[in-house]
């Protein structure tokens, strides 16, 4: 009689929603990704650049770190959004991105999902501040 070790799930903590730190981050991790392609669409980078011109780009909101980036730039390659080649610059190899049409395709797309929600927002943002200066309490 063989004996299987039970496994049991441990259950993770609940997010703190009230936390803006847990929204910032929600949404900076999906702002780094659309603004990856968003420099790729201007032309073709090598890592380094890429994450500094997102930081550039969003003036310091989203920043990726390493561990973020290239996670993000393989799954991107192996979906067929972006390219790469190794060049060797001053002695050093390093692999340059360039969007594919499937990457151009996928950043219109997301530009226009991002519009649609930053509209959306602005409209709640609008409508809650009405609330707040009628004196009632946001029913969000």
């Amino acid at each position: 009689m063989s004996s299987k070790p039970v496994l049991r799930a441990v259950a993770r903590p609940s997010p703190d929603f009230t936390d803006r730190a847990y929204w910032a981050g929600t949404i900076k991790m999906a702002l780094s990704r659309f603004f990856v392609l968003q420099v790729l669409h201007d032309g073709p980078a090598h890592g380094y650049d890429i994450a500094r011109a997102v930081e550039r780009t969003t003036n310091g909101c989203c920043s990726p770190s390493e561990g973020a980036l290239y996670p993000t730039l393989r799954e991107f390659e192996q979906g067929g959004y972006v390219t790469s080649e190794t060049e060797v610059v001053s002695g050093r190899e390093r692999r340059v991105y360039t969007l594919t049409d499937k990457g151009r395709e996928a950043f219109k797309v997301g530009l226009g999902a991002w519009m649609d929600a930053t509209a959306a927002l602005t409209e709640t943002g609008r409508a809650a501040k009405a609330r707040e200066t009628a004196g009632e309490a946001c029913k969000c």
